[in-house]
């Protein structure tokens, strides 16, 4: 229900347009990247700041890995910084980093450099902040139901002896795997213009609210932030429902 004190509990964000927005400016891709870093770095203390108590972000899809060697290189290599330059902040603000997506992939430093941060944040108990990293929405869904499969083979033998439930697929999927409570987002919000999903927690987005901007995640600001987050407030969310004086 809408209210002036009712901020979501959840937030993801598709963090689009840093490609656009070095092109405007007649510079390397990469320096694109580096801006949209320093973005993010903005809006999770903010988000922290607030009171939201989980925000992902999409980082790096599966689809990325089609881009340039030099542009991914160069994606990888500011995860690296971002660890150095970040991780004291983010202990002190208590801030917990979880990662969604296989991160094994990555090169050998932005592993280590992924492990230390999981790990110095670990006990951190403030907000989750979920980084969507190698990640994809429906190769979630497909390691999830796998996951489900092979575990009911395990404990029942051959074959299913039931139906599938969607709380069995939420618990296998990222989200419900990790060893901490990631729920469902309540808003979803995508910079630069693009309406459109491109892959993102397509199970857990099925009933958030949805906004776009046409600003491009370099330029996404704190206050347009705060401004979404108000008009989230006044939404109603019926959840596939109705009001009651509707029934």
């Amino acid at each position: 229900m809408a209210g002036e004190n009712n901020i979501p509990r959840s937030v993801g964000i598709i963090m689009d347009g840093n490609g656009r927005w070095a092109k405007k400016r007649g510079v390397p891709r990469l320096m694109g990247h580096n801006a949209g870093m320093e973005a993010m770095k903005r809006i999770v203390i903010a988000s922290s700041n607030m009171g939201i108590e989980n925000l992902t972000v999409y980082a790096f899809s599966t689809e990325n890995w089609k881009r340039s060697t030099e542009e991914v290189s160069g994606i990888f290599k500011l995860i690296v910084k971002y660890v150095r330059s970040e991780l004291a902040e983010l202990v002190e603000n208590d801030v917990h980093i979880n990662i969604l997506g296989d991160y094994s992939m990555l090169p050998d430093d932005s592993v280590k450099s992924i492990d230390k941060l999981l790990k110095e944040t670990e006990h951190c108990n403030g907000m989750n902040f979920n980084i969507a990293l190698n990640y994809g929405g429906r190769d979630e869904i497909v390691k999830a139901v796998n996951e489900l499969l092979a575990d009911r083979e395990v404990t029942n033998g051959p074959g299913i002896s039931r139906d599938v439930t969607e709380e069995e697929i939420s618990a296998h999927l990222y989200t419900g795997s990790l060893h901490c409570d990631i729920p469902d987002p309540d808003l979803v919000i995508r910079t630069s213009g693009e309406e459109r999903m491109s892959n993102f927690l397509l199970w857990q987005s099925a009933y958030s609210e949805l906004m776009f901007t046409d600003t491009l995640w370099p330029d996404f600001s704190e206050d347009e932030y705060r401004e979404m987050l108000n008009e989230y407030t006044h939404r109603n969310r019926r959840f596939g429902g109705r009001e009651k004086e509707d029934k």
